[in-house]
């Protein structure tokens, strides 16, 4: 299935009537998502803290979709952020945690990991997930079916990734998946996917890992924007999974 933004998406109603938030959407796997649940029957809302136009391009593809610029890392803006979905649409039934930021820094390098960079990524990755969804529980709750979808990463299971501050907080992420299943069951499911290498603008200049990825996983590929979010919506459909975590890495674990 094509991923371009053109290329139309198979159709049906099983979100109809739901909200979703979706942030960190105004491109890669966040817009994809944004797509398929719009194509699903979603009221979708768009989130970005940079891209503005971009966002709001994502949004005017969809029916009835809007737009909120937040930065989730922020706390007022993370309560800004849910209290303006809600206003827009009267309820919240599906958040997906997908806004993320790294840095790439060989593992080897211990100085350049500083301090800040550490805070920064925690910030939005680790920090910014919590404060979305700590806002959104509430209205989750009284969905009746309410869920959450975080995106973390192979980086997060295994001793890889852009670098070793990224790869802790999508490990913090996918330990904090299983502890708010745990903790907010029945009412609110919490799943995640744990993608590989995706062929996103953000690593459009990853060359090296892209052959390696190509070399070594079963699947032969990186994964597309649409490979991860196929799973993201699968996770929303399935009305009995809660607290896991789903490799979505062509294998590439098994090696």
């Amino acid at each position: 299935m094509s991923d371009s933004p053109g290329s139309p998406l198979p159709v049906d109603d099983r979100f109809a009537g739901q909200v979703v938030l979706v942030t960190g959407s105004s491109s890669g796997i966040g817009a994809e998502v944004a797509r398929r649940f719009g194509a699903s029957g979603a009221t979708v809302v768009v989130n970005s803290v940079t891209s503005v136009d971009a966002g709001r391009a994502v949004a005017a593809e969809l029916p009835d979709a809007t737009y909120v610029q937040a930065d989730v890392a922020d706390e007022a803006d993370a309560v800004r952020l849910v209290e303006q979905v809600v206003a827009a649409h009267g309820r919240l039934d599906v958040l997906v945690n997908n806004a993320g930021t790294t840095a790439v820094i060989p593992h080897g390098d211990l100085a350049a990991a500083s301090p800040d960079v550490w805070r920064r990524i925690y910030d939005t990755n680790v920090i910014g997930t919590w404060q979305v969804t700590v806002a959104a529980v509430p209205h989750l709750r009284a969905s009746g079916n309410g869920q959450v979808v975080n995106v973390s990463s192979l980086a997060g299971e295994r001793p890889v990734g852009s670098s070793i501050p990224y790869a802790c907080s999508k490990a913090a992420m996918s330990h904090m998946t299983r502890l708010l299943a745990n903790t907010l069951g029945p009412d609110i499911r919490v799943n995640a996917v744990a993608p590989g290498l995706v062929d996103t603008p953000w690593t459009a200049d990853w060359d090296l890992v892209r052959d390696f990825v190509k070399a070594q996983a079963p699947m032969q590929r990186s994964a597309t924007p649409g490979d991860v979010a196929e799973v993201i919506l699968g996770l929303a459909r399935s009305t009995y999974v809660t607290g896991q975590v789903v490799l979505v890495d062509g294998g590439l674990s098994l090696r």
